[in-house]
């Protein structure tokens, strides 16, 4: 029986086309494209479908309710796809993933996000390659999970960042291997590959919860900080150097952390550094910041970090059950 796949088109510029203030989504484009693509109807492919949202983006302006949209087109059309494709754009695509892992419990079938630097109507656009493999991909089952494919490579969801914004290979999963790589053949890695849910289940993620990310400098002046640091923020993820390490030549950023933990505030610690992971303690500067109440994000990225805690808040955990699974592999986001 042949498989059936179903592409959400969500925006981004694969489906682009040139206006005179550059390029910008146009409504009923890319059906269009897709219908005179010829190794889309090829007797080896999966027979697809596709649903255009009614606000299609640029993907700086996915939101959270473009998520929870996303979400909840996987669970309505679930019983009648093999699988999924996204196609979105590379800006939030990471975040995009990440959310997806956590928000579409119980998977067990693929969903791959895919886009392109160059839009599909384009000479040298990666377009094409992107999406017939993630169709391929998406149509044998074999990766129940949420992933990004771009360049070649097949990379889990969770894992993925964005690391280049004018190259092919766009995304990078610096710590975690692909899961496939596509050359003559796709090639999976079995071994890396979650097993599959039994049942689908959407967790949304509120809208108005306040999250906040920062970024350590040298010469960062945490004073500035302090009005965001109130009892209305639930969650802060710190950008530390290396491993977790935090500058000592300002005595107002570990008052303001635990005022912060205090408050109630969850206190996510992730590194700068594309590799490795954090280790709170392992040096002086960032034993204070374990003393003040944060946790590790391991080798999370932010993407997942932020993600994780929405999904955490959602579920309506304790804070000090948020904290522990913080540390705790959920989706495959982190090495424990």
């Amino acid at each position: 029986m042949q498989k059936k796949v179903l592409i959400i088109y969500t925006g981004g510029t694969i489906g682009m086309v040139e206006t005179e203030d550059g390029y910008a989504t146009k409504s009923g484009y890319l059906h269009k494209v897709l219908g005179r693509m010829s190794e889309l109807f090829h007797s080896g492919m999966p027979h697809w479908e596709l649903i255009e949202f009614e606000r299609i983006c640029d993907s700086s302006n996915i939101s959270i309710s473009d998520w929870s949209a996303m979400a909840h087109t996987i669970r309505d059309n679930y019983d009648k796809f093999d699988g999924f494709v996204i196609l979105h754009g590379t800006d939030t695509m990471a975040y995009t993933a990440s959310a997806l892992s956590f928000m579409l419990e119980g998977l067990g079938k693929p969903v791959i996000l895919t886009g392109a630097q160059i839009p599909i109507g384009q000479a040298r656009s990666d377009a094409r390659d992107n999406l017939i493999s993630s169709v391929i991909i998406a149509g044998e089952g074999r990766v129940p999970e949420v992933c990004v494919y771009f360049g070649k490579k097949l990379l889990r969801g969770n894992r993925s960042t964005k690391v280049s914004a004018d190259e092919m290979e766009a995304f990078s999963s610096p710590n975690f291997p692909p899961l496939a790589t596509s050359a003559i053949d796709i090639r999976y890695i079995d071994s890396l590959i979650r097993p599959a849910g039994n049942m689908l289940e959407v967790v949304d993620f509120a809208e108005d919860m306040p999250i906040a990310v920062l970024k350590i400098f040298p010469g960062i002046q945490f004073k500035m900080f302090e009005n965001i640091m109130t009892e209305n923020l639930k969650a802060l993820v710190i950008e530390a150097f290396g491993v977790g390490n935090i500058p000592q030549y300002d005595a107002e950023l570990l008052p303001l952390i635990r005022k912060a933990a205090d408050n109630g505030t969850i206190i996510v610690v992730c590194t700068q550094c594309l590799r490795g992971k954090v280790q709170l303690g392992t040096y002086e500067t960032s034993s204070a910041l374990k003393k003040a109440g944060a946790v590790s994000g391991g080798d999370m990225t932010v993407e997942a970090a932020v993600t994780k805690l929405r999904y955490l808040f959602a579920k309506r955990c304790s804070p000090g059950r948020i904290k522990s699974l913080m540390e705790k592999d959920l989706r495959g986001e982190l090495s424990e």
